[in-house]
C-alpha cells in the first residue's frame, strides 16, 4: 500500500450569496455538499451568505449549519450580493474562496476544475464563462445579447482585460487576490464581480476563463435594465478612478 501524503489538503470555502431563497437553499446545499464528497483532494466548507433575507432564509441556513458540519451561516442584516462575497471572502481563512449562484445554473461538475485552476494551476483568479469557446449554454436570446453587449462595452473602456464573461455566478479566488482586491471593491450588488476583475487585472494577477455548462434560471432575480445601468455607472466610476 503506497504510503499517505502528510500534505495538508488545500482548504476551500464555496459561498453562496443568498436573498430569500428558502425554497430551494436546501437542496442546492445538498447537492453541493454531494459533490464534496465525491472529490475529497480538497477540504470544502460551504459558506451561505444571506444579506437581508426575510422569507425564512437566514433560518434555515442556521439549520443547515447546525445539521452538517461542513455549512457556515453568515446572516447579515443589509442587501447586497456583492457585500454578501466580500464579507464571507474577507473574513475566510481558506486557501481558496469561491463562489456560485443559489440556483446553481451553472453545472455544479465544473467546481473541481474551477478550484483546481487557482489550487494546482498558477491561477490568482479563474472564471466561469458562457461565452468563451467550449461553452454551452441554454438561455433567453435578449440575455445572450445582453451579455455580449456588456462584454464588448468592457473591452472598449478596458481594452487590455481580455475576458469573455464578467458576470458568470461562478469564480474562484486564492489568498494573494482577496487580501489585494477584495478590500478596493466598492460595488455592493451585480458590478462587484466586474469591478473585481478589473482590479485584479491592473494589479496584474493572472486571470483565467473556464467555459462552463449553463441553463439560465427563469426564475432569476437579476433585472436587466437596472443591472445594466448599475454596471454602465461603474464602468464609468473604474475608468476615471484615481490609482
Amino acid at each position: 500500500m503506497p504510503a499517505m501524503s502528510d500534505t495538508p489538503r488545500p482548504r476551500v470555502d464555496v459561498v453562496i450569496p443568498v436573498y430569500n431563497e428558502v425554497k430551494v437553499l436546501e437542496q442546492s446545499a445538498m447537492t453541493t455538499l454531494a459533490l464534496f464528497d465525491q472529490n475529497q483532494q480538497y477540504e470544502w466548507r460551504l459558506v451561505i451568505a444571506d444579506n437581508g433575507s426575510n422569507d425564512g432564509t437566514p433560518e434555515l441556513a442556521r439549520s443547515l449549519e447546525a445539521r452538517y458540519s461542513r455549512v457556515k451561516a453568515l446572516i447579515l442584516e443589509v442587501k447586497g450580493r456583492g457585500l454578501a462575497l466580500r464579507e464571507a471572502w474577507l473574513s475566510s481563512d481558506a486557501d481558496v474562496v469561491s463562489y456560485m449562484d443559489v440556483d446553481l445554473s451553472t453545472d455544479l461538475s465544473h467546481l473541481p476544475e474551477l478550484v483546481a485552476m487557482v489550487a494546482e494551476r498558477g491561477c490568482d483568479v479563474a472564471i466561469g464563462s458562457r461565452l468563451a469557446k467550449g461553452s454551452k449554454t441554454d438561455r433567453q436570446l435578449k440575455r445572450e445579447i445582453t451579455s455580449r453587449g456588456y462584454v464588448a462595452l468592457i473591452r472598449m473602456t478596458f481594452p487590455r482585460l481580455r475576458i469573455t464573461d464578467a458576470q458568470c455566478g461562478f469564480k474562484a479566488l486564492n489568498r494573494k487576490a482577496v487580501q489585494a482586491v477584495v478590500p478596493q471593491i466598492e460595488n455592493r450588488m451585480w458590478f462587484f464581480d466586474t469591478e473585481m476583475l478589473i482590479l485584479a487585472h491592473q494589479a496584474k494577477l493572472k486571470i483565467c476563463e473556464l467555459p462552463v455548462r449553463w441553463v439560465e434560471d427563469t426564475d432569476t432575480k437579476v433585472k436587466i435594465v437596472s443591472t445594466a445601468l448599475e454596471d454602465i455607472r461603474g464602468l464609468a466610476r473604474m475608468r476615471f478612478r484615481r490609482r
